[in-house]
C-alpha cells in the first residue's frame, strides 16, 4: 500500500526533481532540488513565465527519438534514486528536461542572435536572464535563432541561461515542445535550506 500511494503521488501529484545542468541559471542553481506538480495542467494550457518539466526531444522529437519509445515504467524506474544508476537501464528519452515558457499557442515569437525574445511584435522583457549568446563584429553568434508561430498544443520554451541552454533554437525537427509532453510546473525549491522558497514567473 505504501509503495502504491508512493507511486501513486509521484505519477499523479507532485514529485521532487534536482537541477543536473546550468541551463536555468541563476535562478536555478545546478543540484537544486524542487517540486513537480503535476494537476495545474489538467484544466488549462501553460503560461508565459511558468517554469515546467517535461519529457526529453528524444522522447518526442522525430529526428531524435526511435521507432520505439521506453515503457512509462520503465522511464519511472530509471528516474528513482539509486535504481537509475544500474547499467544498460538508463535512455535518453526517459530524461526529464526544465526550462521556462516563453510562448504559447498562437503567439509570433522571434529570438534573435543573442537570445534576446520579440513577442507578438513586442521586445519581451526577461529580469530572470542574465547570460546571453556572445554576437562577434559580423553579428555571429553559437547561438539559433528562430522565427514563426507557435501551433495550437504546443508551447516555446527556453532555458534563462540563453548561452547555455540546449532548448527549442536547437531541436532538429521543431522548435515547439508539445504541451502533452509536459510533465509537471515546478512551482517550489526545497533545497538547500538557504534558498528554499516558491519559484516565481
Amino acid at each position: 500500500f505504501t509503495f502504491a500511494l508512493y507511486f501513486g503521488i509521484r505519477q499523479f501529484v507532485v514529485e521532487a526533481r534536482y537541477i543536473p545542468s546550468g541551463s536555468m541559471l541563476p535562478g536555478l542553481q545546478i543540484q537544486d532540488r524542487l517540486l513537480v506538480e503535476k494537476v495545474t495542467y489538467l484544466p488549462r494550457s501553460p503560461k508565459r513565465g511558468e517554469i515546467v518539466v517535461f519529457n526529453s526531444p528524444y522522447a518526442f522529437d522525430p529526428a531524435l527519438s526511435s521507432s520505439k519509445r521506453p515503457s512509462p515504467l520503465r522511464c519511472m524506474l530509471v528516474n528513482l534514486p539509486l535504481i537509475g544508476l544500474i547499467p544498460g537501464l538508463g535512455n535518453p528519452a526517459c530524461d526529464a528536461y526544465i526550462k521556462r515558457v516563453i510562448a504559447i499557442s498562437g503567439d509570433r515569437v522571434s529570438v534573435n542572435p543573442r537570445g534576446e525574445v520579440t513577442l507578438n511584435g513586442k521586445e519581451l522583457k526577461e529580469p530572470y536572464v542574465q547570460e546571453y549568446c556572445s554576437v562577434d563584429e559580423q553579428g555571429m553568434s553559437p547561438c539559433r535563432t528562430l522565427s514563426g508561430t507557435v501551433p495550437q498544443g504546443s508551447v516555446l520554451v527556453l532555458g534563462d541561461n540563453r548561452s547555455n541552454s540546449w532548448d527549442g533554437r536547437f531541436w532538429p525537427s521543431s522548435p515547439y515542445l508539445p504541451e502533452n509532453e509536459i510533465l509537471g510546473r515546478a512551482f517550489v525549491r526545497f533545497w538547500p535550506i538557504n534558498r528554499i522558497g516558491s519559484l516565481s514567473d
